[in-house]
């Protein structure tokens, strides 16, 4: 499969290209986990097994997330998407748009009270002494 190699000569990309390569391999392994797990657990019908099913499904999901905060301390653009679209609310596919004050007058118009909100913490574009778990849950009002 593509993702499991490099479409480059190794020798010619820096260590940031194939430390990034490596996370983003590790990212979609994750998933892929999370995926299986999940199907199986669907159709598991043994009680305890499911719920070990559940349990290593869950163990995938915090390694994905532990995984895609290294990408986002690594990737400023990762950083900044990230900081526009987690934790936003209203619909996923007009929060750039609010974000960037591009929301136009038109019937969908989210600026004119359709509700979304995109998270304005700004990242910083360096690594973070923290996994930063909380700042990707809402702020309390």
């Amino acid at each position: 499969m593509a993702h499991e190699g490099y479409h480059e000569p190794y020798d010619l990309l820096s260590d940031e290209t194939r430390n990034m390569h490596r996370a983003l391999v590790s990212l979609q392994e994750e998933l892929e986990a999370i995926d299986w797990y999940q199907q199986r657990a669907d159709v598991c019908t043994d009680p305890e097994l499911r719920a070990v099913l559940v349990h290593n499904k869950d163990e995938e999901i915090e390694h994905a997330a532990m995984t895609l905060e290294w990408i986002r301390r690594n990737n400023a653009k990762v950083a900044d998407d990230l900081a526009t679209y987690i934790a936003s609310s209203g619909p996923i596919t007009q929060v750039e748009a609010v974000a960037e004050g591009k929301a136009g007058g038109g019937a969908g118009d989210v600026a004119a009270g359709g509700g979304v909100e995109p998270r304005s913490a700004s990242p910083s574009s360096g690594p973070s002494p923290s996994l930063g778990i909380g700042s990707l849950k809402p702020e309390k009002a």
